[in-house]
């Protein structure tokens, strides 16, 4: 994947259900060996992220937006947001994977972004927060280095049964991440 060329955001229909829950599966095996079972992550983590994932397309919430990065036509990354989600919280980033080859070329950033002028726009009067797992130490630093602010702590019932922790972080407005300047 060439990153000269010049990066696409739109918005996500059911044709990128596949491509969404095969990088959502891969992204928790990547990340998430330390909290999800082996049995989880070999036999039922693709299955149950395309059980989600058909859920979300064929039944959206009022409040949900995805929006998906391509290069040259090709899949890299998608980012999905849940306007006003929780009373005190606000609008959650609920999901936010980028493909292994495309990590360090700003998709990331540019999906980020995307999902605070989104939330901006629609939900303006709300704060912009999202969760990320203890053992997740990259997302966390990704986050510092956009603003992201540690607000609380919570707990994640993992779909193999297990509880870890999470942290809560925090832009405050979405206008404050959707101010970011992208190099």
């Amino acid at each position: 994947m060439e990153f000269n060329q010049s990066m696409m955001l739109r918005e996500a229909d059911i044709e990128d259900l596949s491509n969404i829950a095969k990088l959502h599966a891969q992204s928790w095996c990547e990340n998430y060996s330390e909290v999800l079972s082996d049995k989880y992550l070999s036999e039922e983590v693709y299955s149950d992220r395309t059980q989600v994932w058909t859920t979300r397309f064929t039944n959206p919430s009022t409040n949900q937006f995805i929006l998906v990065a391509e290069v040259d036509n090709e899949f890299c990354g998608f980012v999905c947001v849940y306007g006003a989600n929780h009373p005190t919280f606000g609008t959650i980033i609920d999901n936010l994977h980028v493909k292994s080859m495309a990590k360090g070329k700003g998709v990331g950033i540019k999906l980020l972004i995307a999902a605070a002028n989104w939330a901006y726009s629609n939900y303006r009067n709300e704060n912009l927060y999202l969760e990320v797992l203890e053992a997740n130490v990259k997302a966390i630093g990704f986050y510092e280095h956009l603003g992201g602010v540690n607000i609380d702590v919570a707990y994640w019932h993992t779909p193999c049964g297990n509880k870890v922790k999470e942290f809560i972080y925090s832009w405050g407005s979405p206008k404050q991440l959707a101010n970011k300047q992208i190099n």
